[in-house]
C-alpha cells in the first residue's frame, strides 16, 4: 500500500512537464506552500502538520498504553516497555551510569521517541515526509541538548572550572594549547550542536529525495518512456523498495544516535576531567 501510494505521488513529479521528460524531485519538496497564517511566525504548512500529527500519534499511543496497563502486558504495552527499557539501559545508563541516568532519563526518552515518531512519518501513505527532514525540529532539539549539557556542567563544576575543563586538555605541553584551545572551544561550543542538527536533517532529507527519485523514475519508465527503456522501471522499482527498507533502518538509527550523543555530551560536561 505504501509503495503504491509513493509511486502515484511520485508520478505527479514525472508528469509535471509537457511531453515525456523526466523531472526528478527537488528541494521544493521541503518548502511547501502555507496552509494557514501565511507570512506570520505561526505559519502552518504540510510539514508542520506532519509534526503535529506525529506528536498526536505518539501521545495517543502512550495514552492508550497507560489506560490499559496490566500484569500480563498487551502487545502495545510490550512494545512500549521494550522501547523504554532500551532507552534506559542501552542509551542513558550505558553512557551515564545509573545515578546520573535518573536525572536525565525523562529528557533523553522524550528526545528518542519524538525523533523516532517524526522519522517514521515518512512511511505513512499520503504523507511520505519525515518531520525531521527540515532543519527546524533537529535544530530545536540540538539547542535543548546544548543548553542542558552546558547547564549541567556549570552546575556540577562551577562556571570557571567548567569552561577551563572543556577547552584545556590536561597533560599537553603549553605551546600546543595555542592550537588546541581554539579547536576544543569550537568542538564543545559550536561543532557539537551543529553536527547533532545536520546529521539528523541531512539523513532524513536525502532519504526522502532518493525514495521519491526511485519511484518517480519507476513511473516514468513504466508509463512515459519508449518501449526499449521500460525494463529499467524494474530496476528503479527494486531500488525504491530497497530504499524503503534502508530508510526504515535509518529512522530508528538516527533516533538512537541523537539520543545517545545527547547522553554522552551531558555526561562529558559533568565529568571532572576529559
Amino acid at each position: 500500500m505504501h509503495i503504491v501510494d509513493v509511486v502515484t505521488a511520485a508520478g505527479t513529479i514525472a508528469l509535471a512537464a509537457e511531453g515525456s521528460a523526466f523531472h526528478p524531485p527537488s528541494m521544493k519538496d521541503f518548502f511547501p506552500p502555507a496552509i494557514w497564517f501565511e507570512g506570520t511566525p505561526f505559519e502552518v504548512n504540510r510539514i508542520v502538520l506532519i509534526r503535529f500529527l506525529a506528536i498526536g500519534l505518539l501521545l495517543g499511543f502512550f495514552a492508550l498504553v497507560i489506560r490499559k496497563l496490566a500484569v500480563v502486558p498487551s502487545r502495545g504495552q510490550s512494545v512500549a516497555e521494550m522501547l523504554l527499557d532500551f532507552v534506559r539501559v542501552n542509551i542513558v545508563e550505558e553512557s551515564m551510569g545509573k545515578e546520573k541516568a535518573k536525572r536525565f532519563l525523562p529528557l533523553i526518552t522524550t528526545i528518542f521517541f519524538l525523533v523516532l515518531s517524526l522519522n517514521l512519518m515518512g512511511f505513512i501513505p499520503g504523507i511520505n515526509m519525515a518531520g525531521t527532514a527540515t532543519i527546524a525540529v533537529p535544530l530545536l532539539l540540538a539547542l535543548i541538548v546544548y543548553v542542558t549539557y552546558h547547564a549541567a556542567g556549570v552546575q556540577a563544576q562551577g562556571l570557571g572550572h567548567y569552561v577551563k575543563n572543556q577547552i584545556v586538555l590536561p597533560g599537553v605541553p603549553w605551546p600546543l594549547h595555542i592550537i588546541l584551545i581554539p579547536i576544543e572551544f569550537l568542538t564543545k561550543f559550536v561543532i557539537q550542536p551543529a553536527t547533532l542538527t545536520l546529521r539528523l536533517t541531512i539523513n532524513m532529507m536525502v532519504g526522502h529525495l532518493l525514495l521519491v527519485l526511485c519511484f518517480a523514475a519507476t513511473w516514468f519508465f513504466f508509463f512515459d518512456a519508449s518501449v526499449g527503456f521500460k525494463a529499467f522501471g524494474f530496476l528503479t522499482l527494486f531500488g525504491g523498495i530497497f530504499m524503503t527498507l534502508l530508510k526504515t533502518l535509518v529512522a530508528f538509527l538516527q533516533a538512537y544516535i541523537f539520543a545517545l550523543l545527547a547522553s554522552i555530551y551531558i555526561n562529558q560536561a559533568m565529568a571532572e576531567e576529559h
